[in-house]
């Protein structure tokens, strides 16, 4: 609901506020005071391009800015898709700089203008006798009868399903396309595999193998040099432990001499030992280490191997090769059971088809059960507004499933006896058509939740007995949704609960133009001018309180 409209610098507008009711809003005025212009203005508010052409003053910026109550509108998930701010009530602000730039706002913050297009569509409905191509779209017409035939627990449950067959769809798909990826490695990807599976490598082993190597390239040294070291350790006459243990004896001896010697003794013991130990550690390498060339052949071999795929696959260890191999063995498996998981996903695919056509079924009938009914009703409506003979039949056409379901369907409509029913979108606009979507508003009135309806001069061309059914009708869309009329007949704007009235001010240099809330007095006699013209007389003064109801 459109709670309060600031417009500034906005063609003929210089500075207009108004806060209409909850209920039925009329606007009147004369031609040309500016009824229009302010529709324009309102359009920029709902995402329509603006233009610096519509500056006031060129050298100011124009600002409209609007505050809507969007608490019933359930939009709280529009605004977390959008990263907006939800509340209660929304401010939407357009600005169109002297240099031509536009900005929108929603609550202050900066937003694309498709978003305040997306918006908008929740917020007002401007009709006109010329905006008639929302409803020749296939997806609105569909949208009527939904809420109509009152489907929407049966279309929320086609489209889980058909949201369900996506996804089994799209798995499918995914899988198939992995297949042709992993058959065209397949064959590759298993002689890799039994190249490095060969070889059954075990982590650390890289290590103890350079080790090895390193040892058996080097025995008949190492040998050599660890006798020489034994030898210069062990000798009876001349080796260090020799040695050690006759200047150990020479320390006891000073031990006993003076008891500071002792520590001497204690540190000559460590030292044997240690050497001792170092001793007979050597003699256990010596008896280990053997020139073997055989082994030592296997060992480079191994190591060759393992030097090549690590260079033939970027890798620097055992583990990266293990870790490679353990890939390889997954896709090589993968390859293996391709067919059963595609034979699986088709089998999903194919149930999930199955319940998606199922629930789609159900919604075309509830559908379908409701187009007499709507024919009806509607056929009943366009009667009272004075069209005779006019006809609605309903086309509908089983198409493959999408997001809204199974069908497709046409509202076919013909104004006068003995032509056939047309597409709505292929039957000539004017007054009937305007009757037409202004009943289809009525009708769903009560089946939806509407934004605030703008009609403007829907009643053009249409006799008085007409319009007041018409302004009755629109009083029962009030009820329950806001109403804003612009109207030129008398009958029309004594049925609102506001009215406004545009005019042009000259008292300036420019002329603008203002509106004006009237009160009860200013609405008979605005009623009146309505009625008789410029100086109405006192029974058109009588008219006028005849029927605004005795005011």
């Amino acid at each position: 609901m459109l709670k309060s409209l600031h417009i500034s610098n906005y063609a003929l507008i210089q500075e207009l506020e108004m806060a209409p009711s909850a209920k039925l809003n009329m606007i009147t005025g004369e031609t040309g005071a500016g009824k229009s212009i302010m529709l324009g203005a309102v359009g920029l508010l709902l995402g329509n391009r603006a233009d610096t052409k519509s500056l006031s003053d060129p050298e100011n910026k124009c600002v409209v800015e609007g505050c809507f109550g969007i608490e019933n509108y359930g939009l709280e998930d529009f605004f977390d898709q959008e990263e907006l701010d939800f509340d209660r009530e929304c401010i939407i602000r357009r600005e169109i700089s002297p240099t031509g730039k536009s900005r929108a706002f929603i609550n202050d913050t900066p937003v694309r203008l498709e978003t305040l297009k997306e918006l908008g569509k929740f917020l007002m409905d401007i009709h006109s006798q010329h905006d008639t191509l929302m409803l020749g779209d296939g997806l609105y017409q569909l949208g009527l009868i939904d809420a109509f035939s009152k489907c929407q627990i049966e279309k929320l449950t086609y489209q889980e399903a058909y949201q369900a067959y996506l996804s089994a769809k799209k798995a499918l798909e995914k899988r198939n396309k992995e297949a042709l990826d992993l058959k065209k490695e397949a064959d590759f990807n298993r002689f890799q595999l039994e190249e490095l599976s060969a070889l059954k490598l075990q982590s650390g082993e890289q290590a103890i193998l350079e080790n090895e190597q390193e040892i058996l390239e080097n025995a008949d040294d190492i040998k050599s040099k660890v006798q020489e070291v034994l030898g210069q350790l062990q000798d009876e006459q001349f080796g260090a432990l020799r040695m050690l243990s006759l200047a150990n004896q020479g320390v006891l001896q000073l031990a006993r001499f003076a008891h500071i010697f002792e520590p001497y003794s204690e540190r000559f013991q460590s030292v044997l030992i240690e050497l001792k130990d170092i001793a007979a550690s050597l003699e256990d390498e010596d008896s280990a280490i053997e020139v073997d060339f055989e082994k030592l052949e296997n060992v480079r071999e191994r190591l060759s191997k393992i030097y090549h795929l690590q260079q033939k696959h970027g890798l620097e260890s055992v583990e990266e090769l293990i870790s490679l191999e353990q890939e390889l063995s997954e896709k090589v498996f993968q390859v293996e059971t391709l067919d059963e998981d595609i034979q699986k996903l088709q089998q999903l695919k194919s149930e999930a088809e199955k319940e998606m056509l199922s629930k789609g079924k159900l919604l075309s009938e509830k559908r379908k059960a409701s187009f007499d009914q709507f024919s009806k009703e509607l056929e009943g409506l366009l009667r009272q507004l004075g069209m005779e003979n006019a006809k609605i039949e309903m086309a509908h056409q089983s198409i493959p499933p999408f997001k809204e379901g199974l069908d497709q369907i046409d509202i076919l409509f013909s104004a006068n006896k003995g032509i056939d029913p047309q597409p709505l979108k292929q039957v000539a606009s004017g007054g009937e058509f305007s009757r037409l979507i202004f009943a289809i508003k009525y009708i769903m009135a009560d089946k939806m939740a509407l934004p605030t309806l703008i009609f403007d001069e829907i009643d053009t061309g249409v006799s008085g007995e007409i319009a007041i059914q018409m302004v009755r009708m629109m009083q029962e869309i009030a009820r329950k949704h806001q109403v804003i009329c612009i109207s030129h007949l008398p009958q029309v704007a004594a049925k609102g609960d506001q009215h406004y009235f545009v005019f042009k001010d000259n008292s300036s240099h420019k002329t603008v133009s203002k509106i004006k809330l009237l009160s009860k007095e200013e609405r008979i006699t605005e009623i009146a001018k309505m009625i008789a013209g410029a100086n109405p007389s006192i029974s058109a003064h009588e008219s006028a309180k005849e029927l605004l109801g005795g005011l």
